[in-house]
């Protein structure tokens, strides 16, 4: 997993509850962050922040989306963008999944497990 999110408050609560649910993750505090080690830390999953210094989500998934090495990655925005032209912008970059903010924790553990494919907890 790598969770990137310029906002450690929100950075930390997403690391911290995919870890409770068992992931590795690493975090990243913008998209230049995440684009610089996504190769190394080889992610099943990404959960992104749309509004970023440096770059944004949407340039970031797209890059991601663009290199046939990350191309595959899959990618949930993770944003106070709730408007639906966001929502379309994410569906044609081709995220896999849209959570606004604020979002509960629980939905965000199952969309990331559902992609994974990792197994549902006991509690879902």
């Amino acid at each position: 997993m790598l969770v990137v999110d310029d906002d450690e408050v929100i950075r930390q609560l997403i690391a911290v509850n995919l870890t409770l649910e068992g992931f590795d993750v690493v975090t990243a505090v913008d998209g230049k962050d995440c684009l610089d080690k996504v190769t190394e830390v080889g992610p099943d999953v990404i959960t992104l922040d749309v509004m970023m210094p440096r770059l944004d989500g949407w340039v970031t998934a797209t890059a991601l989306r663009r290199n046939p090495e990350t191309a595959r990655i899959k990618v949930v925005l993770i944003t106070a963008r709730a408007q639906e032209d966001d929502r379309d912008r994410g569906r044609e970059i081709g995220v896999d999944a849209y959570l606004t903010k604020p979002f509960d924790p629980a939905e965000m553990i199952r969309v990331v497990r559902e992609l994974a494919g990792a197994p549902s907890s006991a509690f879902d």
